[in-house]
């Protein structure tokens, strides 16, 4: 694939690009429910976690790592069938897009799955800005190793370098970021809090269009 833009803006998804608390908080407690699990954490015990796979989230939440996998289909199984009903756009996020499609290739890098991911995209009217999608399945090694962050530039016939930016509102995405040594934007429109993430990047906004301005400004002809 030829890529005539000079930029490339990998964006991760929920807190950046979509807000699915509401789909993610409902899937857990199914899953606990159905998986007849005595769950007596606070949400935020849950939401803190995300960004991490499923997995992680709930062995991190208790459950046993040989009936993980019980869980995770239970959740994936409600998440389907609520995740387009029950998810929103971050505020501006459309507009983001727009802006970054006006002179960067973009690209989802993400731990959600890869199918859900495409669905959701579909049904807010984004999926023709998206070159690619990387999600969990695409890899074996989920942020915050950089083997997603590789994998898109791969696919998009690029080498990582400073101008390749991934946008995240979690340390993971940030992290990532840093291992495949390409730069980084985080936002505060998600779940990630400035204290942490400036301790990983100098470049923190408030929102994931303030992000894209950024890198335009970056670019922008003196």
């Amino acid at each position: 694939m030829k890529n005539e833009k000079e930029v490339t803006i990998l964006l991760d998804m929920d807190g950046t690009v979509i807000d699915s608390t509401e789909a993610i908080l409902e899937s857990f407690h199914f899953a606990f429910s159905e998986q007849e699990f005595e769950f007596d954490k606070p949400d935020e015990s849950i939401t803190e976690l995300v960004g991490y796979p499923l997995d992680y989230m709930f062995e991190a939440l208790g459950v046993a790592k040989n009936r993980v996998a019980d869980f995770v289909q239970s959740y994936k199984k409600h998440y389907h069938k609520v995740s387009k009903e029950k998810t929103v756009l971050i505020p501006k996020a459309v507009e983001a897009i727009e802006l970054a499609n006006s002179f960067a290739n973009i690209a989802a890098v993400t731990t959600k799955t890869t199918q859900y991911t495409i669905e959701l995209l579909e049904a807010f009217g984004l999926d023709h800005y998206f070159q690619t999608v990387i999600g969990r399945q695409d890899v074996q090694n989920p942020k915050p190793h950089p083997e997603p962050i590789f994998k898109a530039c791969k696919f998009l016939n690029i080498s990582p370098n400073k101008t390749v930016y991934m946008v995240g509102d979690t340390k993971l995405d940030i992290i990532a970021a840093n291992k495949a040594k390409v730069s980084s934007i985080a936002v505060l429109c998600g779940y990630g809090k400035e204290e942490e993430l400036s301790c990983y990047t100098p470049n923190v906004t408030p929102n994931t269009l303030e992000a894209v301005k950024l890198i335009k400004s970056f670019h922008s002809k003196a």
